[in-house]
């Protein structure tokens, strides 16, 4: 998400400053914000090209190559970012990237560079897919300029310092939703009539609409687009089939003393009681022992269940 820096503004007042006492480093200009990274390299990167331009090492018929036009670009696709960096005239040049001077820098130190920059050009790139959605009603026309990106920030500014004064004509101070509304009513009612001035207002119209909708909505855009694009198939449950309990042991057969048995011990210890222990034989002796122990077994085993 964007971070959230305390706005340090020069007082709310954006545009009645005037533009001296410029510099880098910490130097503060007329709107009280130091020159920013990008806005400065976008302002480099505009009035180079129109340098090139003007003196002729880049010909002037490569403004068709560069500008972005319905249904040219299909051939052209590198035209959706080039034309934001030409420019039909200096005075085209200078409006913009005042603007840019004014209202680029507290947007960059308020989101961070990167921010900054992907919304500056998402907003070209939505200025230039509205010349596509309304091409039955502007017609196969050529749009150069950054003026989509930077009514984009436009309305950005409008959003994040909504009561901040704006000069208009660095004389009427107008707070800043007023400033933007009234631009997006003349914009669309521009579009609407089909103003024949030259000016691509329905590109002025996409950059606002598309910074609005990108500001307002763009993480829901973005959660639905990764969802419809990265579809996570739930895993099919696997059947546990639980393993059958091993069946019990066999229980332990108990010997039994059968009669013939008990009748030869009861004879033998007969034979004990009148001759002695020294009259038994070895096979006698033998019998005692299997005798006991398989009684001592039985005996055992029955312990052994009463106490489980």
């Amino acid at each position: 998400m964007m971070r959230q820096p305390r706005f340090r503004g020069g007082g709310g007042r954006f545009g009645g400053g005037g533009l001296g006492g410029g510099g880098l480093g910490g130097v503060r200009f007329g709107h009280g914000f130091p020159m920013s990274r990008w806005v400065l390299r976008l302002m480099i990167a505009n009035f180079a090209v129109f340098l090139l331009m003007a003196v002729r090492i880049v010909p002037a018929g490569a403004i068709e190559w560069l500008g972005f036009m319905m249904p040219g670009f299909l051939t052209r696709p590198w035209s959706v970012v080039t034309y934001m960096f030409v420019h039909g005239g200096f005075m085209h040049l200078f409006m913009n990237m005042l603007a840019l001077f004014f209202f680029g820098p507290p947007l960059e130190q308020k989101w961070g560079s990167r921010f900054f920059l992907r919304f500056y050009l998402v907003t070209g790139l939505g200025a230039a897919a509205f010349s596509v959605l309304l091409y039955s009603l502007t017609g196969p026309t050529l749009m150069v300029g950054a003026s989509g990106a930077i009514f984009g920030l436009l309305v950005a500014f409008a959003l994040n310092w909504p009561d901040a004064k704006i000069f208009l004509y660095f004389v009427f101070p107008v707070p800043a939703k007023w400033f933007v509304a009234g631009l997006g009513a003349l914009t669309l009612l521009s579009t609407v009539q089909g103003s024949t001035d030259g000016v691509a207002h329905w590109a002025h119209l996409g950059g606002l609409v598309t910074g609005f909708v990108y500001l307002r909505y763009g993480e829901r855009i973005g959660r639905f687009a990764h969802g419809a694009l990265y579809k996570e198939r739930p895993a099919p449950r696997r059947s546990r089939k639980r393993r059958p309990a091993p069946p019990p042991p066999p229980p332990r057969r108990r010997r039994r003393v059968d009669g013939d048995s008990l009748d030869e011990v009861d004879r033998i210890l007969d034979k004990i009681r009148a001759d002695g222990m020294d009259s038994l034989s070895a096979r006698e002796r033998a019998f005692l022992d299997e005798v006991s122990r398989q009684y001592r077994q039985t005996t055992g085993t029955e312990k052994k269940t009463r106490t489980h």
